[in-house]
């Protein structure tokens, strides 16, 4: 379709074909309006009723409860690390962390350059190819909050359900890489965020769902831009927001909503990265999973072959076919695929056809 390859990029990452066209054609005359989204005022009825209309169908597509807040903010997840404790890590308090990969041991060295940070487990030994074992006895019943990435893109891990907290210690997780991928029991968390670029939308806008009673929490004296609690009190709209970031993430929503929610979101998902998986297991060895079976995850398939030459050579010819994106992160190498909600099932099923040439020539 228009010459578009098959895009595997860990993100930004590909968006519904659909949604590109919508854009496309609301790009200069958005609603007969006479100007693009991309020129209009943030503080218009028409912007004013776009973020209506996103904050109504995030709450419908992941049943969020009415006692909770969602920001559309800016800096990426990469700013939360440090906004989080700046606003949840009282000064003689502690937090606790998960860690089983690279974003979330980034996370906790961010908060610990803030407050006090206990990592609880871990599994950086072997270089995050599993889940940690949480011990609950190592976990702070006091902790200010219980933080995990709920799914690590670099090494290919996710966690199939959430970890439990001590008492009532709020659950924080970074949902970067696999919000709106599947059903999630909002009410289980204290605050989770996300950069939407991954299957939300496009770079630019990072999304905050909070329940109520942390906001209460949030000190007094922090710089305004870095303040929940100011934030959800303007509406997300302090300053001016990512406005054609926000536009598109409505798109995206939509599209979600049209194809049946997040359980048939799910149910895809699992499908196409039951299909990388089988291949991968099927090779006798010449492709190797880098997670364990039972931690892989469904939106990044890393994986390895005999030699770092094979790897670079199927990355080539993979790029020459119209495979993009299959190169693994430059801290761990080896190759990943990602496919998160936009990615077809065409696509993988190219890969997948892709990979048994590539063994039947070089295996």
């Amino acid at each position: 379709m228009r010459n578009r390859v098959h895009n595997f990029n860990a993100g930004p990452a590909g968006l519904p074909i659909t949604v590109l066209e919508k854009a496309q054609d609301e790009f200069i005359n958005y609603q007969g309006l006479g100007m693009s989204i991309m020129e209009m005022s943030h503080r218009s009825t028409p912007f004013d009723d776009l973020m209506k209309q996103v904050d109504q169908d995030m709450r419908q597509l992941l049943n969020i409860p009415d006692n909770y807040n969602i920001l559309f903010l800016q800096g990426g997840a990469s700013l939360q690390f440090s906004m989080l404790p700046m606003n949840l890590l009282p000064k003689n308090g502690s937090a606790d962390y998960i860690v089983n990969g690279v974003w979330g041991q980034k996370a906790a060295q961010e908060a610990h350059k803030l407050g006090n940070v206990r990592v609880v487990a871990s599994t950086e030994e072997t270089n995050f190819d599993r889940l940690p074992d949480l011990i609950r006895a190592d976990l702070d019943p006091k902790a200010a909050y219980l933080h995990f990435t709920s799914n690590e893109t670099i090494h290919g891990n996710q966690w199939p359900e959430e970890p439990r907290p001590l008492n009532d210690v709020p659950l924080v997780c970074d949902m970067s890489s696999d919000i709106l991928s599947r059903p999630v029991d909002i009410s289980k968390y204290g605050l989770i965020y996300a950069g939407a670029q991954k299957n939300a939308g496009p770079s630019g806008v990072t999304i905050i769902i909070i329940r109520d009673d942390l906001l209460e929490q949030v000190p007094q004296d922090l710089p305004v831009m870095l303040d929940y609690r100011l934030q959800a009190k303007k509406n997300s709209m302090y300053n001016t927001p990512p406005s054609f970031s926000i536009y598109m993430l409505s798109l995206v929503l939509t599209w979600l909503i049209d194809l049946g929610g997040l359980e048939e979101m799910a149910m895809r998902n699992a499908r196409k990265a039951g299909k990388i998986y089988q291949a991968i297991d099927r090779s006798k060895g010449f492709y190797r999973g880098h997670a364990k079976t039972e931690h892989r995850s469904l939106m990044n398939v890393t994986f390895g072959l005999p030699s770092e030459n094979l790897e670079n050579d199927f990355v080539k010819d993979a790029t020459e076919q119209g495979l993009v994106g299959l190169k693994g992160h430059r801290s761990v190498g080896g190759l990943r695929a990602s496919i998160y909600n936009a990615c077809p099932i065409e696509a993988v099923k190219t890969l997948v056809e892709f990979m048994s040439k590539f063994q039947g020539e070089y295996g």
